[in-house]
């Protein structure tokens, strides 16, 4: 069997950059930094509530690439704005809260990710944790902007001031009596919540459409809840982000077993954007290799099967993913998979990207 093939890598030139026009602090150890965004880019940042945007750090003489969510929302905010929480250790978000400042520039991907709403109308159930609040605080606004259902935040926190967006949260309950409710869930007042007490907060809300971000224990917590509570699966979204490497480090070890079987090529529908492209992919070919290669613009962000930008469904046919830090069971369990990681392991392939 021959080598992998190399991952493809971010060229410098798919940033863009911006600057930055203001930055404020949200709690003792967040901050929000906002960019402009020139009129000639405006398409190329045009995103959805819950996405994200990639930033591309220079830290110690090296780039780190680093996903953040945006806390701004579509259509309520002007350019962009991304809230960053200290994190211990953190080379990325401490060099963030430590040194940018209004007026610098910074290297921004346009925007990503699929953990965002199809539709804003229906009822939203919104678990955050700690700085999950961020694209979570992007929905809640877009939901009660546009939509015209209930939403249930619950937020939790280690402590009173570790809360992200205090008073925005305390306005918009107060302008929303009917349609908004903010449980906010305190670590130093009632503990870690349990499984069971999550399930008793989202009880009357089982039909509502969920989003889930926060630290690890606490999204399979929600997660555990709603499943208690028979939520359906196609219900309940999940956001999860680890670090990224730095730029031009190996591509990340296989850490699936090796594909049972295997092609030397295969003939690939794509589907992307509306467009329906006919693409050929070497046995040992990532599908993302494959589609810029064929000079289609398929998204993707990290490149190492850590951040999810670049999932699509397996509508027909069989792939083999290198590496996954980003799919659930319930993911795979609907046939989504990472363009990055996954290479053929049938003769024809028909791959549906997210609209």
């Amino acid at each position: 069997m021959s080598t992998e093939a190399a991952a493809p890598t971010t060229p410098a030139s798919r940033y863009h950059t911006l600057q930055v026009r203001a930055v404020v602090d949200e709690s003792h150890d967040a901050r929000s930094i906002s960019f402009d965004v020139p009129p000639a880019l405006a398409d190329v940042f045009r995103y959805r509530p819950g996405q994200f945007l990639t930033l591309r750090l220079p830290v110690q003489g090296k780039y780190l690439p680093r996903c953040y969510s945006m806390s701004s929302t579509p259509g309520l905010d002007t350019g962009l704005r991304v809230t960053i929480k200290r994190v211990h250790q953190g080379r990325g978000s401490n060099w963030l809260c430590d040194q940018v400042k209004a007026g610098d520039t910074l290297e921004l991907l346009a925007p990503a990710g699929v953990f965002t709403p199809r539709a804003l109308e229906g009822d939203f159930l919104l678990f955050a944790g700690g700085s999950g609040i961020t694209p979570v605080f992007s929905i809640l606004r877009a939901v009660l902007a546009q939509g015209s259902g209930r939403v249930h935040l619950v937020y939790a926190n280690r402590d009173e001031r570790s809360v992200i967006f205090r008073d925005a949260l305390k306005a918009l309950a107060a302008a929303h009596p009917e349609r908004l409710q903010v449980t906010h869930w305190l670590d130093s007042v009632q503990g870690i919540p349990s499984v069971a007490q999550l399930a008793e907060l989202a009880r009357a809300h089982r039909q509502a459409q969920a989003f889930i971000c926060g630290p690890g224990p606490f999204m399979d917590a929600a997660v555990a809840a709603l499943q208690t509570i028979d939520m359906a699966d196609a219900q309940i979204h999940v956001e999860r982000f680890v670090s990224l490497p730095e730029e031009d480090a190996p591509a990340p070890a296989q850490t699936q077993p090796p594909a049972a079987s295997t092609v030397d090529e295969a003939e690939v529908e794509l589907h992307l954007d509306g467009q329906v492209h006919q693409l050929r992919c070497g046995g040992n070919e990532t599908l993302l290799q494959a589609a810029l290669r064929a000079g289609i613009a398929a998204p993707y962000s990290c490149q190492a099967g850590l951040c999810a930008a670049c999932m699509c469904q397996v509508k027909e046919g069989s792939v083999h993913m290198r590496h996954n830090e980003a799919l659930d069971h319930r993911d795979l369990a609907k046939a989504w998979t990472l363009s990055c990681q996954a290479v053929p392991t049938s003769a024809r392939l028909r791959i549906h990207f997210p609209e």
